[in-house]
């Protein structure tokens, strides 16, 4: 069979919708300032779907940072790889930044968040050592076990957070490494993007007492929302010394494009010359570093920022709960807000419909398989930049749509959308 022939014929799960959700249920496109209110087709929109948690996009003093670099430097500079000709004074002095902030002795810039833990992943471990992981984890962790798995590599899944399940994938894991020569790598986030939930870092770690394994834990939500300062779940558990690799990107709260990896000096020297999609890949340009230390400057010197967002957390999640909602066992500032019934998918392409064309409010919303039949998730990031007015109008927007979802008015909504589809 042809190549493209067969993938024409199979767009997969998602893709098979494309013909009627590309551009509105997919792929959709928001433009005006980056924030809580933005335009989509035309309307405006009470956005809840960016990780501008700290409302650091279009601050006065990045946008002005951002700008003057790239009139400085461009795009382009550093040409080449950090390793050949690509490094610079300000990329090592960021790095020293960071590692700084999170805790550790040093740290390595990576390109983006995605590529970059799968890189380290498969950097860290062959095909001698086990990886164990927790059964929630984030696509691009699955993605970098994918590639320990090309390597003939072992490796164990716990169920989410569960230490009883995290100990006996340990106890196999130790067996395999003692027969294989090899070591463990423990694989976790700190604040699970979907659910919200916080990794149990600090019980991941009190297991090193019985097992020798080393942690490499994916912060994206934490860094720079978690903990007194900021420095993310690690802070906020008081075990940030007991986390042998710390990663996050910078596409949440420092909205910007990269990533980071810190951890012992000789560790990250061995990351510098051996991860082959550093090694090989352009150094991440200098408008991304100078502006990346703004960002963390000011996530240092405005505790405000979070103070802010924390307060907003509060009112939304406290607010839900008061209303009966189900927001399930989020502790972080992601808010899933769960709705039960008996739905079909039409149903819930008419909640969708109804949220943006009549009460213009954008927000991610999750279905099976991702979550269990017979719910539907809608995901709120609440961010600085929100006010206490936007979350309870959503609230009450909530309300309305759990009635509708019940009483059968999106099974009526649903058939009238698909008819119009077929004329």
């Amino acid at each position: 069979m042809d190549i493209f022939e067969k993938v024409v014929n199979n767009m997969g799960p998602i893709g098979a919708h494309a013909h009627y959700s590309h551009h509105y249920f997919s792929f959709p496109k928001l433009t005006g300032e980056l924030g809580p209110r933005m335009t989509f087709m035309g309307k405006e929109m009470l956005n809840w779907s960016l990780n501008n948690y700290l409302g650091l996009a279009n601050h006065p003093e990045v946008r002005e940072a951002d700008t003057k670099a790239t009139e400085q430097y461009g795009l382009a500079y550093p040409m080449g790889a950090r390793m050949m000709s690509g490094n610079s004074d300000l990329h090592e002095e960021f790095e020293r930044q960071l590692a700084e902030f999170v805790g550790k002795e040093d740290s390595f810039l990576l390109n983006y968040g995605y590529q970059g833990v799968m890189s380290v992943i498969e950097c860290m471990v062959d095909h001698r050592d086990i990886i164990v992981y927790d059964a929630e984890s984030h696509a691009c962790l699955i993605d970098g076990i994918r590639l320990h798995k090309a390597k003939m590599g072992t490796y164990y899944k716990f169920n989410h957070n569960d230490m009883d399940s995290l100990r006996k994938n340990l106890e196999r894991a130790t067996k395999q490494a003692n027969e294989k020569g090899g070591g463990i790598l423990v694989i976790t986030e700190g604040v699970f993007g979907m659910s919200g939930k916080v990794g149990s870092l600090d019980k991941i770690i009190e297991l090193k007492k019985d097992f020798d394994f080393r942690l490499l834990v994916d912060d994206a939500h934490g860094f720079g929302t978690m903990g007194a300062n900021g420095r993310g779940v690690g802070e906020a558990l008081d075990c940030t010394d007991g986390i042998d690799l710390y990663f996050s990107t910078f596409a949440k709260s420092m909205a910007a494009i990269g990533a980071f990896v810190a951890a012992k000096k000789e560790i990250i020297m061995y990351l510098k010359y051996n991860m082959r999609s550093q090694t090989y890949a352009k150094a991440l340009p200098m408008p991304f570093v100078v502006g990346g230390m703004k960002r963390l400057e000011l996530i240092k010197k405005h505790p405000e920022l979070r103070e802010k967002l924390w307060e907003n957390v509060r009112a939304l999640q406290e607010g839900f709960k008061a209303r009966g909602f189900d927001i399930g066992d989020t502790t972080s500032p992601v808010t899933p807000v769960f709705l039960h019934g008996d739905y079909e998918i039409e149903d819930v392409t008419a909640l969708i419909r109804d949220l943006r064309e009549n009460m213009g409010i954008f927000c991610s919303i999750v279905v099976y398989p991702v979550i269990p039949k017979g719910q539907i998730m809608l995901r709120i990031i609440p961010t600085a930049s929100h006010t206490i007015e936007d979350i309870q109008y959503t609230m009450d927007c909530f309300e309305i749509v759990q009635k509708r979802l019940g009483d059968g008015t999106y099974k009526q909504m649903a058939k009238q959308f698909l008819s119009e589809l077929a004329v």
